[in-house]
């Protein structure tokens, strides 16, 4: 391909990722440690549903959700990792100076390996389910400070199926 036919396609590409870029209402930072006792890395985006799922009368408790995608740098395993998931939030509260919540998601994600570390863990393919649940403190502001457990596996589509976890401690910074 010349250099005029990959600049175009650059410009393209960059070009139809700007609305999405507008609709992006945070990003979240995370620090982890791996089942494979490495340390993790994940930078991420977040799409906020818009809507109330369920709350109850007194407005004290909220369901609501976001999409999430992210890419994890598995260090020491040498691979990294992307995914997207839809994410369920139970808010308990009306807002205050502080908002706990609970939240858990089941999502998609590809590795650029399926045997890492020497094969062990052997993942079994590139494609995996990621689950994940978590619990944090949502401030005034909009800034949150919470942890996630996310767990990795191809769901038996593939042998063997050995998974990942991974536990992380996240900020997320509001748009």
């Amino acid at each position: 391909m010349n250099k005029r036919g990959l600049l175009l396609g650059c410009t393209l590409v960059v070009s139809s990722f700007t609305p999405l870029a507008h609709a992006i209402d945070g990003i979240t930072l995370e620090a982890g440690r791996s089942s494979e006792s490495t340390d993790t890395y994940r930078l991420s985006a977040q799409f906020d549903f818009g809507t109330t799922l369920w709350q109850t009368q007194s407005r004290n408790v909220r369901l609501g959700g976001y999409w999430d995608a992210g890419v994890v740098r598995w260090s020491g395993l040498d691979t990294t990792s992307v995914g997207v998931s839809p994410v369920l939030r139970l808010e308990f509260g009306q807002g205050g100076a502080m908002t706990p919540f609970l939240e858990l998601g089941v999502g998609a994600a590809y590795f650029t390996r399926s045997s890492i570390n020497n094969g062990d863990p052997d993942l079994g393919s590139r494609f995996h389910f990621e689950d994940r649940l978590g619990a944090g403190l949502r401030f005034g502001g909009g800034s949150e400070l919470g942890v996630r457990i996310f767990h990795y596996s191809n769901a038996g589509l593939k042998e063997p199926n050995q998974g990942i976890e991974n536990a992380t401690l996240y900020y997320r910074l509001p748009i």
